[in-house]
């Protein structure tokens, strides 16, 4: 400061001196005043030329350099140029935060909608866009109310009682693919809102599937518990002949069994659902396994029709299957002994395993029963979906085989499909992928496979 008060002094006192010890004419006194009246207005120019540029630059905001030296005004725009920079350096900072916040957001899984006092759309995420069909370009700043219809959720929206959150459809809800949004409402700042949507489709799902799941187990268990109640009843207040007594226990007994291969299914289908896969390392010979399930079969077709079904068994004698002995016998046994409990026992049976061109392999049980109509065929995995109910609790069936095949299926990596019509019988067949499958170098003879398949199961 002292400085700048020296240069303005020497600028209007240099000028005078020099005129009134150069001049001595008699006008000195006015010309040395004048002299320094003009030394004045050229330092005020000057300076004032200074200022106007740094203030241009304070106005424009750009960060550069502009070439005011030294000095008063050198010093400001200095110090200027300091703090500009410092708040550049925090906007920087504070929009990457407020970048990665709201990339944090949009990955998300929730659907995030930010509202203002008003109710109108700030901004959301794609998840909301894709829960109640947003678009970024057109609703922003639109308000909520008029973009999502749902009566449920306008009654909510509009009683403005946050505390729990509301269950709603989403915007592409079917009957035939029906999807369920939670919605819940926090409130925040000065009159705004946080709205956050999560799609809880698969629990709602998962919670049918356990009511459904209950509301079966409870539904297969208490006919036959009624049935041994009413003949045990029977057998305790009436006297009864020999002949009937043991034609009660007969049914008694059929009842029990019936139980028991329920809870037999129930409890494979859980040790499949929470095993872990099965080995990839451990080879069986399919005709092991189908030596085995061709014994069951016989049995199964003699018990249930007296005489056995025209059952014919065709296998690659010289292919493997990697996987689990047990499983894979149960899902080949199912779809068999589906196939005698609903063909008539004058229809053939063909059960075949066979290699495929890309290397794998499919295990098929053809038929020539009723058929099955095409709204069934892709329920028919379903745990307890029956096609006939009636039908197949007279033949034993738990409506748990389809359901256990599939798991297995999965559990090999293999794929299980359904080809059916009413009145043309019906195809079942798994086909393992080329990594499941292999090739023996000798094959096993015909008179040791039953045998060795006893061995095997007995492992």
């Amino acid at each position: 400061m002292f400085w700048r008060i020296a240069l303005f002094l020497l600028s209007q006192l240099a000028p005078a001196l020099a005129i009134w010890f150069l001049y001595a004419g008699v006008h000195r006194e006015a010309l040395a005043l004048l002299a320094a009246l003009v030394g004045c207005h050229v330092w005020l120019a000057l300076d004032s030329m200074r200022g106007w540029r740094l203030l241009k630059w304070l106005r424009s905001g750009d960060t550069t350099q502009i070439p005011l030296g030294s000095g008063y005004w050198g010093e400001v725009f200095d110090r200027a140029r300091k703090l500009v920079r410092s708040r550049d350096r925090v906007l920087a900072e504070s929009d990457k935060r407020l970048q990665e916040f709201l990339a944090a957001m949009q990955a998300s899984p929730n659907g995030v909608v930010l509202l203002d006092r008003e109710g109108r759309i700030e901004w959301f995420n794609q998840t909301a866009a894709g829960h109640f069909g947003l678009d970024a370009s057109r609703d922003l700043l639109q308000h909520l109310g008029n973009l999502v219809r749902d009566p449920g959720f306008a009654a909510y929206f509009s009683t403005r009682d946050f505390k729990k959150d509301v269950v709603m459809p989403g915007r592409n809800s079917t009957s035939s693919k029906p999807v369920r949004l939670s919605v819940h409402m926090h409130p925040y700042g000065e009159g705004r809102s946080l709205m956050l949507s999560h799609d809880i489709t698969a629990l709602d799902q998962a919670e049918a599937m356990r009511r459904d799941f209950v509301a079966n187990v409870s539904h297969e268990i208490r006919t036959p518990l009624t049935v041994l109640a009413g003949f045990v009843e029977t057998l305790q207040s009436l006297p009864l002949k020999e002949v009937e007594r043991m034609r009660y226990l007969g049914l008694m007994e059929q009842q029990a069994q019936r139980m028991q291969t329920l809870v037999s299914d129930l409890l494979t289908l859980s040790r499949l659902e929470g095993s872990p896969l099965p080995p990839a390392q451990e080879w069986h010979a399919a005709a092991l396994l189908m030596a085995q399930c061709e014994q069951d079969a016989h049995d199964l077709s003699t018990l249930l029709w007296s005489d056995p079904q025209g059952l014919s068994f065709q296998t690659d004698g010289v292919m493997e299957i990697a996987g689990s002995a047990s499983e894979l016998l149960s899902a080949m046994f199912n779809l068999i002994g589906n196939a005698i409990r609903y063909s008539p026992p004058d229809k053939p049976i063909s059960v075949r395993w066979s290699r495929l061109p890309h290397g794998g392999a499919v295990f098929s049980v053809r038929d020539q029963g009723t058929g099955i109509a095409p709204e069934h065929i892709p329920r028919l995995t379903e745990r307890f979906y029956r096609v006939d109910r009636s039908r197949s609790r007279e033949t034993g069936g738990t409506g748990l085989g389809l359901a256990i095949v599939k798991h297995v299926a999965q559990r090999h990596g293999a794929e299980l499909s359904i080809e059916s019509a009413p009145g043309q019988g019906s195809c079942f067949s798994i086909s393992f992928p080329p990594q499941r499958v292999r090739v023996r170098a000798d094959a096993l003879g015909a008179d040791t496979a039953p045998q060795a398949a006893a061995a095997l199961i007995g492992a």
